[in-house]
């Protein structure tokens, strides 16, 4: 059986560096971080769990930088995001970041991504709230064509886009499976399955 960790690192609970080192000692599997950008004040969104917003969802550290620093003391400790909000992130941005902490993790990062309960706070993203769930996986969708083998385009259907490009280091088994479809080449209208892979994995939430 295997034991992990999450936990909501802010700036103030115990450090990144210090947790990281301490689970990896006493045999933890993973550690996974939540991710909030900031909590508007006149946030009308009911907190899901009921009563009043926890302090700590203001204070969230960013988790792909909270782990950088994790992955910098730890050899075997597994690192990861519960979740990523990906509909907050430009997707070729985010691409990068997630295959450079992984290469350099060792290949030990794992992408939880999902699409959030905050309207306050993806509005201030941009982000149409009844659209949310097509836009994050048109988004994981780009992503995926930037971690193909070879460069690919990707034309996605809420106006996510890029050419084919050059893009280094991939995530280290390759672009990895996920719930939606394979990256769509412009003008093309058949969707194939997701082949699952090894390597920086993507795993969905609502």
């Amino acid at each position: 059986m295997r034991i992990s960790t999450t936990i909501f690192l802010t700036d103030e609970t115990i450090s990144p560096v210090r947790l990281a080192r301490e689970l990896e000692q006493r045999g933890f599997a993973g550690l996974y971080l939540p991710e909030h950008t900031h909590i508007p004040v006149s946030r009308e969104t009911p907190y899901p769990a009921g009563g009043e917003l926890p302090r700590e969802y203001a204070r969230t550290l960013d988790p792909l930088v909270a782990l950088g620093q994790a992955a910098a003391v730890t050899e075997r400790l597994g690192l990861g995001t519960g979740i990523t909000l990906i509909t907050q992130h430009d997707p070729i941005v985010l691409a990068k970041q997630v295959a450079t902490l992984d290469h350099l993790s060792g290949g030990r990062f794992t992408l939880g991504v999902g699409f959030g309960w905050n309207r306050e706070e993806a509005a201030d993203h941009g982000v149409d709230w009844s659209t949310r769930r097509k836009l994050g996986r048109d988004r994981l969708d780009l992503m995926r064509a930037l971690w193909a083998p070879e460069p690919r385009a990707y034309e996605g259907e809420y106006g996510e886009s890029v050419r084919a490009s050059e893009v280094w280091p991939k995530p280290s088994g390759g672009a990895p499976g996920s719930s939606s479809a394979e990256p769509r080449a412009p003008g093309s209208s058949r969707r194939s399955p997701p082949r699952p892979t090894a390597g920086c994995r993507s795993a969905a939430a609502a």
